[in-house]
């Protein structure tokens, strides 16, 4: 199949940020045989625009893509993070190519209100929507689409790729770094509270990196590789806790490396990962108890870390995501039993 991936990918950055889903997505797609070509909108726009002024050369960005269309002629197109094409854009794509599927795909929280309205205008002339976000909290982007059929619904885990996530520190009690939480946005969160409360509890007890918070620079790119790969456990603390199976990349870059991770229960992803797997915390005192077990029993924690690092490895990783994605979109048979989609039919309803 032929796939056009509009997303952001970062080019004007020159390696200094993580890998991202949308990377992902692409490896995903080529290890299963698709011949996939790549559209950044953000950085279209800013080659394209006079003085490199992004703002300005948006109009040019859609004509771009048009001009791509109409040489690649993709059988998919998965319109990601790519604000600057509107969706009179991709009428045009569906008139000029009626039988070519169109996704979006969203990995951004439903708790930020511009995120919300950003899916609900993609889901007017969509095909499908994939969101990161469980599908129970997903009823609201139901009812859209394109040519009247409504907009299927469905959610889209956080991949791993063994190329990125290449670490196993379950095997390992020689890591400095017995706690992590790296974070780089303080909107939609009061998280810190939480982050500030912990460190001030456990003092000198451990060695709790947090960088990107209290004044400490956030790392990027190969300095984030370089602090994962010291880190026997992390927070997987997203801006707020509040949405049915949401997490931040956060998650999988955590239990991919094989590091123990503690998350929230209210997110309940106890119904998706194995057990004994991922730590579940209800409250602040119960996580702060269950950071200092696991940090005095690291027998259990390299068990716990290294069941995670398993599942997410084998279920979760960028090629079943990204086949996944190809079959839901254009309503083919699941060619795999995805974990993360055993409550849904094909056509997006909930069994």
């Amino acid at each position: 199949m032929r796939v056009l991936n509009i997303a952001y990918q970062q080019l004007r950055r020159y390696g200094k940020t993580r890998v991202s889903w949308a990377q992902k997505l692409t490896f995903g797609l080529i290890k299963n045989d698709h011949y996939t070509q790549v559209f950044s909108d953000r950085d279209v726009a800013a080659f394209e625009a006079p003085l490199g002024i992004r703002d300005l050369g948006v109009k040019k960005a859609n004509r771009r893509l048009l001009e791509t269309v109409e040489a690649f002629e993709p059988d998919l197109v998965i319109a990601g993070h790519c604000d600057m094409i509107g969706n009179d854009t991709l009428q045009v794509i569906k008139r000029q190519l009626p039988n070519c599927t169109i996704a979006h795909c969203n990995n951004d929280p439903l708790f930020v209100p511009s995120n919300v309205e950003r899916i609900k205008y993609r889901a007017e002339v969509v095909d499908a929507i994939f969101v990161s976000t469980g599908r129970r909290e997903l009823k609201i982007f139901e009812g859209g689409g394109s040519r009247g059929k409504g907009a299927r619904v469905y959610h889209m885990p956080n991949p791993v790729d063994p190329s990125i996530e290449n670490l196993d520190n379950a095997r390992r009690t020689d890591l400095p770094i017995d706690l992590l939480f790296c974070s780089n946005s303080n909107n939609f969160t009061k998280r810190l509270q939480m982050v500030k409360n912990l460190k001030d509890a456990l003092g000198e007890e451990l060695n709790f990196k947090t960088y990107g918070s209290f004044g400490e620079a956030p790392v990027w790119g190969r300095d984030y590789d370089r602090a994962l790969a010291q880190t026997k456990m992390g927070l997987n603390f997203n801006r707020q806790d509040t949405h049915y199976w949401y997490s931040s990349a956060r998650m999988a870059q955590l239990a991919g490396n094989g590091i123990l991770q503690f998350t929230s229960d209210k997110l309940h992803f106890d119904q998706l990962l194995p057990p004994e797997s991922a730590v579940y915390f209800s409250d602040e005192q119960d996580l702060l108890a269950k950071i200092r077990e696991f940090h005095n029993d690291d027998a259990k924690r390299q068990d716990w870390a290294a069941r995670a690092r398993d599942f997410f490895q084998s279920e979760m990783n960028s090629k079943l995501y990204a086949q996944y994605i190809v079959e839901a979109s254009t309503l083919q048979p699941f060619s795999h039993d995805y974990v993360w989609a055993r409550d849904i039919n094909l056509d997006g309803t909930l069994k």
